[in-house]
């Protein structure tokens, strides 16, 4: 049996270099792999391992005072949700360049546990705003959630100002993967004037192992950034497909990348698709010449 951590603690931490050497040695020497970044803002990461390894490096991080109250997301997989051990210094945890401050230690929105966000959408008269990607809305949200118009987290800023500046006294809920994100972002919204912005705390995963909610008003999957590239939200009997094959148009979760090299666009596809199209987004990744070649 393996698990999967997701984690993350915004503290500072003056010599990230020398900490990210550390850290990377620790995971080598317990076998893990993954992604972590780290930054003069704090510790972002996901790693699997077998479960003594996981137990092992969770004890070890929480020793340093700093990551005392770190909470872990815990999964249970069967190997590796990983090929290989990455730990890189960055100048942010996740890449935002707001141009007001966002800040998490000083400023963030009003958390919600699982069931009081429940209550929340359930009340209505709420503006329910997805803080991830666009394609990792296309597999699974919450109900009457906002897609959001962007390629990538740095959009947001501008995104948030031309679709929502004039409902700055309304209520708002943003949620993400890990919650991470939303630190950052609903950080941004207040300073930027919006007076009711509330974030899901632990974020969707969290959301997910709620044994009263159940997951329920997720509609689809959740994308995660690892080898198995969605999990289950909700374990109601109220769970919908909502993704739709970037070709035909037919319900499915199932995500692709493009066989061109140039490209490498990961998009929904069902099975006849893929085989159709030899797993490329479209006619012309199709017959580029940077692709394998399968039979």
């Amino acid at each position: 049996m393996y698990h999967v951590l997701l984690y993350y603690q915004f503290v500072a931490i003056d010599d990230p270099e020398t900490f990210a050497d550390q850290h990377r040695q620790l995971c080598n020497d317990l076998g893990l792999k993954g992604r972590i970044l780290v930054a003069p803002e704090g510790l972002n990461g996901t790693v699997s391992g077998t479960v003594g390894a996981c137990s092992a490096y969770r004890e070890a991080v929480t020793k340093d005072p700093r990551f005392a109250t770190m909470v872990f997301k815990v999964d249970e997989v069967t190997g590796h949700a990983f090929q290989k051990m990455f730990v890189r210094v960055k100048k942010e945890l996740v890449t935002f360049r707001a141009d007001l401050p966002s800040n998490p230690l000083d400023t963030t929105g009003h958390r919600l546990r699982p069931a009081e966000w429940k209550e929340k959408i359930e009340s209505g008269d709420v503006i329910i705003i997805d803080g991830r990607t666009d394609y990792e809305f296309d597999i699974g949200h919450f109900r009457g959630a906002i897609r959001p118009d962007c390629e990538s987290f740095r959009e947001f800023p501008e995104w948030i100002r031309a679709n929502f500046g004039d409902k700055k006294d309304k209520t708002i809920l943003t949620y993400c993967t890990g919650g991470i994100r939303c630190e950052k972002l609903t950080a941004f919204m207040i300073h930027d004037g919006f007076t009711n912005v509330y974030q899901l705390d632990g974020g969707i995963v969290s959301y997910g192992k709620d044994k009263e909610t159940q997951g329920a008003l997720w509609d689809g999957l959740c994308y995660v950034f690892d080898e198995r590239v969605t999990v289950p939200i909700n374990h109601t009997d109220d769970r919908r497909i909502i993704g739709t094959c970037h070709h035909c148009g037919q319900p499915t979760e199932r995500y692709v990348n493009c066989r061109n090299y140039c490209c490498h666009s990961q998009h929904l596809s069902c099975e006849p698709c893929e085989s159709l199209f030899n797993s490329a987004c479209s006619m012309e990744c199709m017959v580029a010449p940077e692709r394998p070649v399968y039979a």
